[in-house]
């Protein structure tokens, strides 16, 4: 409980706050530090914003936005343009922590769980290819798929 009160208190402090720079004709989007990952920034940005109307009012808004996005990406990867592919991997993302804004969910978590399960997935590949007496090198793309779905499988079935 005392910490969904210090939850609150810094919510109503940072309302607050934005309040006060609204008055003063600072931009909302001041104070959000660079200390923080790119995904938490994204974040708190697309939420900044989204407090004073600049937001999609469904999901499907954000969802045609994804698409556009990724249809840029494919442009520029028969462009081979680098710096055209790398900004529209920058929008991708971007896009991304945004529709985890608007449904809820902490992208940073979101990830997180992601690379514990490609973590597990890859060490069951490593291990299986041990008890084979190969390494990595020794396997193949093919091979290594099929270990990742028998992973995969192994974890949902809970063994």
């Amino acid at each position: 409980m005392k910490m969904q009160n210090n939850k609150k208190k810094k919510v109503v402090h940072r309302h607050s706050k934005e309040r006060t720079a609204k008055k003063r004709g600072i931009s909302i989007l001041e104070g959000i530090s660079k200390d923080h990952s790119s995904l938490s920034r994204a974040y708190q940005l697309t939420q900044r914003v989204s407090r004073v109307g600049f937001d999609w009012p469904t999901i499907g808004g954000i969802l045609k936005k994804l698409e556009e996005e990724l249809k840029e990406l494919r442009q520029a990867l028969l462009l081979k343009s680098r710096r055209r592919i790398g900004e529209e991997i920058g929008d991708l993302l971007f896009v991304l922590v945004n529709i985890a804004r608007f449904l809820r969910i902490d992208p940073e978590e979101a990830l997180n769980k992601t690379l514990k399960k490609f973590i597990s997935r890859f060490s069951y590949i490593e291990k299986s290819l041990r008890r084979k007496g190969k390494t990595l090198h020794q396997s193949n793309l093919i091979e290594m798929d099929r270990l990742w779905e028998e992973a995969k499988r192994k974890k949902k079935g809970g063994v």
